[in-house]
């Protein structure tokens, strides 16, 4: 009875993983400027098959991840309070944990930084974000 339930539900559209996957990735994008990374091991913790992710995940191309993770930055970096390399580090690590790469994410930051003020910029300045990116062991 269940699994005829189910058909039927799929056959009239009720049930559809695709937009499902689609809406998730839009909200969650960009309310809450989620990476890749994330959106993808959200989308499979809530059973969405992988082919069924990737698709829906191509909308977020490296291009609107580096803009949403500007945003992110932009928008923590006005209340941020401490020394340049502090909040560099702390940044960094909240990116990190909304999943997106770090190449990405130390580019923003340090991008962010260099718009703030002259002791940020000058700090900035010394950022190697490839060299970073390539060992992100001592963040």
């Amino acid at each position: 009875m269940i699994a005829e339930v189910l058909d039927r539900y799929d056959e009239v559209g009720i049930i559809d993983d695709a937009a499902f996957a689609r809406a998730w990735v839009s909200s969650r994008h960009h309310g809450r400027g989620l990476a890749r990374r994330a959106l993808a091991n959200e989308l499979r913790q809530r059973g969405v098959d992988a082919e069924v992710a990737d698709e829906a995940l191509e909308v977020v191309d490296e291009e609107a991840e580096a803009a949403a993770a500007r945003a992110l930055v932009d928008r923590k970096l006005r209340t941020a309070r401490g020394e340049p390399d502090a909040i560099f580090r702390r940044l960094v690590a909240m990116l990190a944990r909304k999943g997106y790469p770090a190449g990405i994410a130390i580019r923003a930051v340090k991008d962010a930084l260099a718009a703030r003020d002259a002791e940020a910029a000058e700090f900035a300045d010394a950022i190697d974000p490839d060299a970073l990116a390539d060992d992100t062991t001592g963040l």
